[in-house]
């Protein structure tokens, strides 16, 4: 769990939690509801030196935050490998501090670890794709551990779904959602 508990919105004794950054944080909360084994989705920021960072201020990259989700998941269902295992293939790790259109740090490719096997994990995740040749470019996505994580603005959570027509959501997020459903059919909830 986070080091700070009253820092984190994702809290359950039963459920494990993972922590990821890879551009917008809206585009990684879409994906995550929707999977198996998944409890809860929380956008926030996590990474930077400022405490209770704002959207605006993070969004000048001055922070050092960058906006991740954190994701409370039961173990008995799925575990961190495959949760890490979606994280990369929705996302471009090889781009340093980008994702598309939105470039900063707050957009930077980023794995924050609550203990050491999250850690080794993560670790031997990124060798495993390195090694399958997947990428042209080598894969930047830093590996740190999580020193506080900060819930985004209500307006933030489960963006996706409150305005899946907005001009963001229809260009980039929805295009990202489609994807990861076609290929991980089988590890949707249902109903």
């Amino acid at each position: 769990m986070v080091q700070d508990s009253s820092k984190s919105q994702v809290q359950s004794s039963h459920d494990d939690v993972a922590t990821v950054g890879g551009g917008c944080f809206w585009c990684l909360e879409a994906v995550f509801q929707e999977l198996a084994g998944v409890k809860e989705v929380v956008s926030g920021y996590a990474g930077g030196e400022v405490n209770n960072p704002t959207y605006e201020q993070v969004c000048t990259g001055t922070t050092g935050h960058a906006e991740v989700v954190q994701i409370g998941y039961d173990p008995q269902e799925i575990d961190y490998e495959f949760l890490l295992g979606v994280f990369f293939s929705i996302h471009d790790p090889t781009t340093l501090n980008r994702q598309g259109a939105d470039v900063g740090t707050q957009y930077r490719s980023v794995i924050f670890y609550h203990n050491e096997h999250q850690k080794t994990v993560a670790q031997r995740k990124i060798r495993e794709i390195e090694d399958e040749g997947i990428w042209d470019n080598p894969i930047v996505t830093q590996i740190a551990p999580l020193q506080d994580f900060y819930p985004a603005e209500d307006y933030h959570q489960n963006y996706f779904k409150k305005n899946p027509f907005a001009g963001y959501c229809r260009a980039v997020v929805s295009p990202k959602v489609l994807k990861f459903r076609a290929r991980y059919t089988e590890k949707l909830k249902r109903g």
